[in-house]
């Protein structure tokens, strides 16, 4: 937290008042987050204002927190020496066919996606993290800022491309990153590491085909040496020389 920091949080918190989630002011970078129907409006009073004037969007970047909080490895005990095994299938992030016999449903986050704006004000010589979840987690639906910044254009259908996020109000959200006819959203925690489709040529047709996945599905478990699975060795000690073929015989 600093001077400028602070006065940033107690500006935004006696402008908006409840319209504000949440604010943090954590590092001397300032969080707030506000509901989707007050985007808008909050977005505009952040640029307009002239104790705000954040003129410039410098990113929108979507994020899935589903299983946030939540680790299938234990890290707190092994992270000095090493990965726990990570046998427990308790994240999203693992494919279905290998853990069909393994996941647990469990009740997901009311919250799971959200869009982060980070803006700038020059004249001001400040920055904002402004955070907006998505009410449904099914069809998450964020109202598109394009009208209030222009660059807000590419950066919300690179959202839209790796997360799914819809923007309300965007005059052309088509994807931009991955190729047409592309399956699923890749960024998301539960896109299968492996895909759903690969693109092959295919001789007979004379032509790129696509076709489901023929990558076998596996978990990839980072090797862990344990105490007593391997000889210590003194390095402070000379190498002993192996003994001749002639020696031994004798």
């Amino acid at each position: 937290m600093t001077d400028s920091s602070r006065q940033l949080a107690e500006q935004l918190q006696q402008h908006f008042g409840e319209r504000l989630h949440a604010i943090v002011d954590s590092i001397g970078e300032v969080t707030i987050e506000v509901a989707p129907d007050d985007l808008i409006e909050v977005a505009t009073a952040l640029r307009d204002d002239a104790k705000f004037a954040f003129e410039m969007l410098m990113d929108v970047c979507g994020v899935d927190y589903a299983n946030h909080g939540r680790d299938e490895w234990a890290t707190d005990e092994t992270s000095s020496s090493g990965f726990s095994r990570g046998v427990e299938a308790a994240t999203a992030g693992r494919l279905q066919a290998v853990t069909e016999d393994l996941v647990v449903e469990k009740p997901r986050s009311a919250k799971r996606f959200a869009a982060v704006y980070q803006l700038l004000s020059i004249c001001n010589n400040r920055r904002l993290r402004l955070k907006v979840f998505a009410p449904d987690d099914d069809l998450p639906v964020i109202p598109s800022v394009i009208e209030i910044w222009n660059s807000a254009n590419w950066y919300e259908r690179e959202a839209f491309d790796l997360y799914g996020i819809l923007f309300e109000g965007h005059p052309d959200l088509r994807r931009l990153l991955t190729d047409y006819g592309f399956v699923g959203h890749p960024f998301r925690k539960d896109f299968p590491l492996s895909g759903n489709v690969e693109v092959i040529y295919d001789s007979e047709k004379k032509r790129v085909v696509y076709q489901p996945v023929s990558i076998e599905p596996r978990v990839l478990v980072p090797k862990v040496i344990r105490p007593g699975s391997v000889e210590a060795v003194d390095l402070t000690q000379p190498v002993e020389e192996p003994e001749e073929a002639g020696e031994q015989a004798e």
